[in-house]
């Protein structure tokens, strides 16, 4: 009734399938480019970082903890956290380089 009023026809049928999956292909194209891309770059450049540390070099853990790499292993760094005190974490611990 209130379509009527405003000169819309009612209409039975499906209509054109396309069209009623368009805005769920949309959306899913405007989360890609909004918040998958952008995570993908940021986890590539991470794991470049972390490929590229060598001993000697100040970091700092996920933990919030600083730290100098003190011997670079295949998975891991051991860390030197004071001056009798080093700990071995995971390389992906490290969040940042100084």
């Amino acid at each position: 009734m209130i379509g009527v009023l405003y000169g819309q026809s009612q209409q039975t049928g499906a209509g054109n399938p396309i069209l009623s999956l368009l805005p769920i292909i949309l959306i899913i194209v405007v989360f890609y480019f909004l918040l998958i891309l952008p995570q993908q770059r940021r986890q590539k450049k991470h794991l470049q970082m972390i490929n590229e540390l060598k001993k000697g070099e100040r970091v700092v853990l996920t933990s919030g903890i600083y730290g100098t790499i003190t011997n670079v292993k295949e998975k891991t760094f051991i860390v030197k956290i004071s001056e009798n005190t080093e700990i071995e974490v995971e390389k992906t611990a490290v969040a940042y380089k100084l």
